[in-house]
């Protein structure tokens, strides 16, 4: 059960979730052609995705701690495990491994630990420094996707373009 003090923290996570989701789909709406098409760089459909994931998990953790005599575990766990299995499965799919390794290892150290908090707070539902440490944990689900969503909107997955120049060298 979450206690009443985290009330107002969790409606305003939930709000600001509800609100970064739908500028997320306002940002991939001006690129379209870099996630969507099918020559979009892995890359582009890597960040959306994993920004996507992270704003969903914090925007429903927070929901359901709204949710009177519930225990916060349940939603913390479920979520943390399937962010965690979503984010490893998208940064396979993208090439350059290299360049995300940071985030890979920042996403799955902040879905491991809700999954982890959200089983002891299955087993120990009044313990409100866990409640404390979800909460600290949705901040970082926000860093994440912020960062993606960033990144993204500022074309980082994008190849740049090459000069004409060199296009008609390739040609003679």
């Amino acid at each position: 059960m979450v206690p009443d003090a985290f009330l107002g923290y969790f409606t305003a996570a939930a709000a600001a979730a509800g609100a970064l989701i739908g500028l997320l789909f306002v940002s991939i709406s001006l690129r379209p052609d870099s996630v969507f098409s099918g020559e979009s760089a892995a890359d582009g459909r890597a960040l959306a995705g994993s920004a996507f994931t992270a704003l969903v998990n914090a925007f429903f953790v927070s929901l359901l701690a709204l949710m009177p005599q519930d225990n916060l575990g349940y939603p913390a766990a479920i979520l943390g495990g399937y962010s965690l299995f979503r984010t490893l499965q998208l940064h396979w799919r993208i090439g350059r491994r290299d360049l995300h390794l940071v985030s890979l290892i920042l996403s799955s150290c902040t879905y491991l630990g809700q999954l982890v908090v959200g089983v002891l707070l299955i087993a120990l539902s009044h313990d409100s420094s866990l409640v404390y440490t979800v909460a600290y944990l949705l901040i970082s689900s926000f860093s994440l996707a912020l960062i993606r969503a960033w990144a993204l909107l500022q074309g980082r997955h994008i190849s740049p373009a090459k000069p004409p120049g060199d296009q008609l060298e390739k040609r003679a």
